[in-house]
This record gives structure tokens, C-alpha cells and sequence, in this order.
């Protein structure tokens, strides 16, 4: 785990898709197959991953400007993608330990996602994270959306919590520019999708190689009392 300078933190917000819970792969097949049903043709990985971390509705305005098209593609892949969630979801290798750690030691924890929210609950309880999250903000609690600071904002609102005391932790680029533009301290995620030099870009301010440096990072600038 790369430390910058010290600093203190409180608040803990956490994109969930690649970087809690590796969904990756069911969210690619969903993809295709929505392109497939709606007469569309397939996309380079490139494509694809430039819309990871985005609204479904931003992603299918890709192909067409038609909002009745949209939501007929958006209505197809979330009927394939809840269809397999269960059997193609799991949490990170130690991704559940280091959150229960978390807030063990007293940290504000959120989840900001682009997926709907009841999606990240069913998520979330699926792969054990069920309780340990004091905030969810999904993609239809905010009008618009990472990369954009709206939604940090939304959850630092929630919990109550200063961004000069929180850490967004993501695995893509649009996770990193919604924490930073909303004044939070950045960590990026290497076990994600996204490509290593593509992360560095954007400078986070903390690179964590697997999912154990999460606790890592809260032991080394948590707050504690006295």
C-alpha cells in the first residue's frame, strides 16, 4: 500500500462493484447479452469498460437517444443480471474482513454506487456485508452521477461527515473524480478491472494492492479518542 503524508480519517465511502464485490463478470455477460436481444452489435472491451462505473441509462445512451429504447435496454439486462447475481457474485478475497474492521474501530462507512439501490442491498447481503454500511447512495437516490461529486456529496451529507475526513475508495477513474471533486482523500483499488496506468492517472492520493491494505489504510490514519 503507497502512503502519502499522514492524514486523518473518519469517514470511509466505497464504490461496491470491483471493489467489495467482484461482479465483474456477470456485469459483462448482462452487457452483451442486452446488446445481443436489442439487434446491437458486440463492442471491444475498451468500449465496454469506458462505461464501467456508469448508469445503466448513461451507458445505453451510448446507442441510441431514444428514452423508450433506453429503458427497454435497461429493463432486459437487469432481468438477465438478477437472474444470475447469486451464483456470479462474491466478495473480494478479504474484502469483508477489512470492512468489519472498519467498523470495528469506529469508522462512518457508505456505499456510493451507480447501480440501484435496492441492487446494492441485495449485493451487499449476498456476499456477508449485510449491517456494516451506515449509507447507501445508489444511482436512483441523486440526479447525476460519478463521475461526478453529487453523489459523495450526498452520502458525506447522510453521515454527517467532513470530506477533509474521508477516503473514497473505487476502482475506476469515475469513483476517483467523484471523491476528488468533492474534496474527499482518494484511494484506488488494483484488483479491479481497470488498467493499472489508467488508475494513476488520476493520482490517488492511496494505491491499494489488495483488499487487506483496506485495513491497512484504517489502522494507519483512522481518528482514535484520547
Amino acid at each position: 500500500m503507497h502512503r502519502p503524508a499522514p492524514r486523518t480519517i473518519d469517514t470511509c465511502l466505497f464504490d461496491l462493484d470491483g471493489t467489495l464485490i467482484d461482479s465483474i463478470e456477470l456485469i459483462r455477460q448482462s452487457y452483451a447479452h442486452t446488446l445481443r436481444e436489442h439487434g446491437l452489435p458486440e463492442v471491444d472491451h475498451a468500449h465496454w469498460l469506458a462505461g464501467l462505473g456508469r448508469p445503466l441509462s448513461w451507458q445505453f445512451n451510448q446507442f441510441t437517444q431514444d428514452p423508450r429504447e433506453v429503458e427497454a435496454m435497461i429493463a432486459t439486462y437487469r432481468v438477465y443480471n438478477l437472474a444470475r447475481h447469486d451464483e456470479m457474485i462474491t466478495p473480494f478475497a478479504g474484502a469483508l474482513e477489512a470492512v468489519r474492521e472498519l467498523k470495528s474501530r469506529g469508522v462512518k462507512l457508505g456505499i456510493v454506487t451507480s447501480k440501484l439501490r435496492s441492487g446494492a442491498h441485495r449485493g451487499l447481503k449476498h456476499c456477508g456485508f449485510e449491517g456494516l454500511f451506515d449509507v447507501i447512495v445508489g444511482s436512483d437516490d441523486v440526479a447525476r452521477h460519478k463521475p461526478e461529486p453529487e453523489p459523495v456529496l450526498s452520502a458525506l451529507s447522510q453521515l454527517r461527515a467532513d470530506a477533509t475526513s474521508c477516503v473514497m475508495v473505487g476502482d475506476s477513474p469515475h469513483d476517483l473524480a467523484s471523491g476528488r471533486s468533492a474534496g474527499t482523500a482518494t484511494a484506488a483499488v488494483a484488483w479491479g478491472p481497470f488498467p493499472v496506468d489508467e488508475l494513476r492517472a488520476t493520482r490517488p492520493d492511496y494505491w491499494l494492492d489488495q483488499p487487506r491494505d483496506i485495513a491497512t489504510l484504517a489502522r494507519s490514519l483512522v481518528r482514535r479518542d484520547g
